[in-house]
């Protein structure tokens, strides 16, 4: 039995999210395929991710002066504990299901929050001598990601930042096993919105089949 987070960064319900509608559709046949695994679902806007701020620079410098946990202060020990809690069960899960709409050429901000609580050094990456090495080379991931405009191809290509990131991400975490099902179009070409749609949604059940 495999461990998978589905997690998803999107206000919206599902129903008026392109990104959210299509993973439904991955997560259906995922579970078809592999009823006997257990899926997380993390709804980043809905759970306590702390960012990274005064009080975790100087929770983890203290720590790292040989302090005990228990001389932090009660907001250093809450956000301290949380991004631990977090970064635990990151690396206890085999798979990954990242669902997120392009916002500003990039990833909404609470999973860039999310990423930046399981980047964390000696636990998902590691240093050496010949650079840094990621941790979790058996792991394998899914990015789910909607876009208005079509970024694929054209001038745009190279605005897009949010796919490129999570897989940048990744692999420097060791997880080079990575898969993008991409909807995209839906604002530029309005007409053509629920066959893009239906594309995605037929390219992501054959991705969650041999995930």
């Amino acid at each position: 039995m495999a461990t998978v987070l589905y997690i998803t960064a999107n206000p919206k319900p599902v129903h008026q999210s392109y990104s959210l509608s299509v993973a439904e559709e991955f997560l259906n046949a995922y579970r078809q395929v592999h009823p006997q695994d257990e899926v997380i679902e993390l709804d980043l806007y809905k759970i306590d991710i702390p960012y990274i701020d005064l009080d975790v620079f100087s929770g983890w410098g203290k720590l790292q002066q040989g302090s005990a946990f228990e001389e932090l202060s009660a907001d250093e020990k809450a956000k301290v504990s949380r991004i631990n809690e977090l970064t635990e069960q990151f690396v206890a899960a085999d798979k990954y299901v990242f669902v997120t709409p392009m916002w500003n050429f990039s990833i909404p901000p609470k999973m860039k929050a999310y990423i930046d609580t399981i980047c964390i050094a000696g636990k998902t990456f590691k240093y050496t001598e010949q650079g840094p090495v990621g941790l979790l080379p058996t792991k394998k991931a899914v990015h789910i990601q909607a876009r208005g405009g079509v970024y694929s191809e054209g001038p745009a290509r190279d605005s897009e930042f949010g796919d490129r990131y999570i897989r940048a991400v990744l692999n420097f975490l060791g997880v080079t096993n990575v898969e993008s099902v991409i909807v995209e179009g839906m604002n530029q070409m309005p007409q053509e919105a629920e066959s893009i749609k239906a594309k995605a949604i037929e390219h992501a059940r054959e991705v969650a089949k041999r995930f």
